[in-house]
């Protein structure tokens, strides 16, 4: 808790270089368990443009961001996109309840070993990922602060057009 709590606080210290395009390497696959206990591995996704979005209650920016990209899964679910919010916590508890009253329709997915967040470099709560229809990462966002749903639905428009 305490390292994802340091890696919260640098998140936002450093989130002003919010946007590092990668070198399209192959996103990891990987399988969580969700809400309701089923297990969702990014595999089922592929042909797909899929964000992942690494997040935590105790994290501000992540709680602020939470509407925005219910509102992106919302618009954009239609054409070929998903997204799987990841939560990092160790206890999944504090997820369930925190849900219950800002509700969201894509996938919660549980990370409370750190597995997945360790395979993505997860370096600030929140970051954000984005994969494209061929399973090859093309964006990836730190941190969280007003105005970057622009850039996420600017990035998803690209990649569903491709």
């Amino acid at each position: 808790m305490f390292r994802l709590s340091v890696i919260c606080f640098f998140g936002v210290l450093f989130s002003g270089s919010v946007l590092a395009e990668m070198p399209s390497d192959v996103a990891p696959d990987f399988a969580l368990q969700m809400r309701g206990g089923e297990e969702l591995s990014l595999a089922e996704h592929h042909g797909q443009v899929v964000m992942i979005n690494f997040w935590a209650t105790w994290c501000g920016p992540c709680r602020e961001e939470m509407p925005h990209l219910e509102a992106l899964y919302q618009r954009y679910g239609p054409l070929g996109f998903t997204l799987l919010g990841v939560n990092v916590e160790e206890d999944s508890e504090n997820a369930s309840a925190w849900l219950e009253e800002t509700p969201v329709s894509f996938p919660i997915l549980f990370d409370s070993e750190n597995i997945v967040t360790e395979l993505y470099d997860v370096v600030a709560m929140p970051s954000t990922v984005l994969i494209d229809r061929e399973g090859k990462l093309r964006f990836v966002h730190h941190g969280y602060q007003t105005g970057y749903e622009d850039e996420y639905q600017a990035q998803i428009r690209a990649l569903i057009r491709e």
